[in-house]
């Protein structure tokens, strides 16, 4: 089946919730293609505390018996919307957890609640072999790295509390990638408007980007930096509707115009290019050039439907989970037994 151009909306975030996805490949006779190649697994991401509302916001399955977990604070009340800590009886809690495959609560890395002000992500460095992991504070400013258990802090990079656009501090920064030596890049992000690069041992190598619409500069928040097995680094630039890609030192390569809100990237050991976009609330998958290949994904209230797909991650064992912003919750997915395998994301680098 042709796949047509995903047009840029103008509409509302309302309106917006009654936009159905068109599918991509018919396996069957009726239905919508609502979960695309995936089995929803209805029930999996419980409330983490009764009557309380908790803001998940990033998730990251190092294996299938181990999802990282991260929000921006706990209300005492449901609501449609991200985390104010005006609110009443609002407050910093449940910040970093590990759930099991099941979605039970297996850690909380309270200890280090004092360090953080509005987390932002987990993640783990695929080459590590000691997977330490990596925390990203939007709102202090930093980057913290932790032995794989959380008992150990083991760097800080940034000043928590400081903002600025030196070699030195962050404006909120949102998201972390890593090259196979070790370098990374981060994306900063939410008040900067750019992409940092670091070698292995966290000292600061150059940084690209300005705000603007011009090759190499962003018109929003820098949110997502991913690379692929080429060293090339894949930035959402959601403000110019666009993806940029680099070579590695920050060097303008290309751009995929005619996106609507890219948000967040995951390029596995096939790699596909995948991505979320937050105001069309799709799945889509890309080849390395920008050729649209699939979608899937509808707008909804519901488990199985989008609420504003934050992020997303696949367990080694082909597992998807979806972080829904709006929704407050994470959507476990399983390969559907006849899926096709095309449109299944693939294992995750290694």
């Amino acid at each position: 089946m042709r796949l047509e151009p995903i047009a840029r909306y103008g509409a509302t975030w309302v309106l917006l919730l009654n936009v159905a996805t068109t599918p991509v490949s018919v396996q069957q006779k009726g239905g919508e293609d609502l979960t695309g190649p995936y089995e929803l697994v209805a029930g999996w991401f419980k409330p983490i505390e009764p009557g309380v509302t908790t803001y998940v916001v990033s998730v990251f399955a190092e294996t299938a018996d181990r999802i990282l977990v991260v929000s921006t604070g706990a209300t005492p009340r449901d609501k449609v919307g991200t985390f104010n800590p005006k609110d009443p009886g609002a407050k910093l809690d449940h910040l970093m957890m590990v759930l099991d495959r099941n979605g039970k609560v297996v850690e909380e890395w309270r200890q280090h609640f004092p360090l953080w002000g509005n987390p932002h992500a987990a993640r783990v460095n695929p080459y590590d072999p000691e997977r330490h992991v990596w925390f990203i504070d939007r709102e202090s400013h930093t980057l913290t790295e932790f032995t794989r258990d959380g008992k150990t802090l083991l760097r800080t990079i940034g000043e928590k509390g400081v903002t600025a656009a030196d070699d030195r501090h962050f404006g909120r920064p949102a998201e972390i990638a890593w090259l196979p030596d070790g370098t990374f890049f981060v994306a900063d992000g939410y008040q900067n408007r750019r992409v940092l690069k670091f070698d292995k041992n966290g000292h600061f190598v150059t940084a690209w980007g300005t705000e603007g619409k011009g090759p190499g500069q962003f018109g929003g928040i820098v949110h997502c930096v991913a690379v692929d097995r080429n060293r090339r680094v894949y930035v959402t630039d959601a403000g110019n509707h666009r993806i940029q890609v680099f070579d590695e030192n920050g060097r303008f390569l290309d751009q995929w115009e005619g996106l609507t809100s890219p948000n967040h990237i995951v390029i596995p050991q096939d790699q596909a290019v995948w991505v979320s976009d937050l105001q069309t609330n799709r799945i889509l998958k890309f080849d390395t050039s920008g050729r649209l290949l699939t979608y899937w994904g509808v707008a909804g209230t519901t488990e199985g439907t989008f609420q504003g797909p934050h992020d997303f991650h696949v367990d080694p064992d082909g597992n998807l989970y979806i972080n829904q912003a709006l929704g407050h919750r994470i959507d476990k997915y399983t390969p559907k037994a006849n899926a096709d395998r095309s449109r299944l994301i693939g294992p995750p680098m290694k």
